[in-house]
């Protein structure tokens, strides 16, 4: 099923119960994520008090380490019942690996977990300059997908634009869990490989992760409701 998360990035637990508030009288309870800003200001103690108003959390530190270091810090976020939690894929198919194996309760439940592939901030000439990767980025993309199936993760995290090369690559089981989302009339700010709701759908997205142009609106429900009626729903103009 597809859905909307929206991007908390909040610097206080004050300011995102503040804003969570404003959708108390929705019927659907926003898919909420826990960036590291939240996160490192408020302490685990943010992920409870979210989770404990029915909302689902994509907890969203992008671990990156050496594999022991990633599977003990998993087997920690495990505790905290979230929904969703992620990697870099660029930690290799073992650090990925390690992760899962941290993550997975005794009981064998666990979280989904997905695997960052190139930052929606990042172009294919920045990653050539400044990450010394001379591949085509959709080539690199596919790859630490493939690298994510094989080491037994749910899906990636990847620009809207690479969702459709992911399913390729991957399978239609395999998550596409993509931000960069911008309304068509709306500013790009720092990110680089962007699109809209409506075509996040239509290129094969699962879920979409929106931060500023809901957090920032002027009406953060109405701005929600567009995401959804455009990317749930496929309604053009909403």
């Amino acid at each position: 099923m597809k859905d909307v998360i929206i991007a908390c990035d909040f610097s206080s637990a004050a300011q995102v119960l503040e804003f969570l508030d404003r959708f108390s009288q929705c019927e659907r309870k926003p898919f909420v994520k826990i960036g590291m800003e939240l996160f490192y200001a408020a302490g685990p103690q943010i992920v409870r008090d979210i989770k404990s108003r029915g909302h689902r959390i994509f907890l969203d530190l992008k671990l990156h380490d050496i594999p022991n270091t990633v599977r003990k810090t998993m087997k920690v976020l495990s505790n905290l019942d979230v929904d969703m939690t992620n990697v870099h894929a660029a930690g290799t198919v073992e650090m990925m690996k390690a992760a899962l194996e941290g993550l997975t309760r005794e009981d064998g439940t666990r979280p989904l977990l997905i695997a960052v592939t190139q930052l929606t901030s990042t172009s294919e000439e920045r990653m050539k300059e400044d990450l010394l990767i001379d591949k085509p980025i959709a080539e690199v993309i596919a790859h630490y997908a493939a690298n994510a199936r094989k080491a037994g993760l749910d899906g990636v995290v990847c620009s809207p634009l690479e969702a459709s090369i992911v399913k390729k690559s991957c399978g239609d089981g395999f998550m596409a869990v993509t931000p960069g989302i911008r309304f068509a009339d709306a500013a790009a700010d720092d990110q680089v490989r962007i699109t809209t709701p409506l075509r996040a759908r239509e290129i094969g997205s699962d879920f979409i992760v929106v931060g500023r142009p809901i957090t920032a609106a002027a009406d953060p429900v109405a701005a929600y409701q567009r995401c959804i009626d455009e990317f749930v729903y496929g309604k053009e103009n909403c």
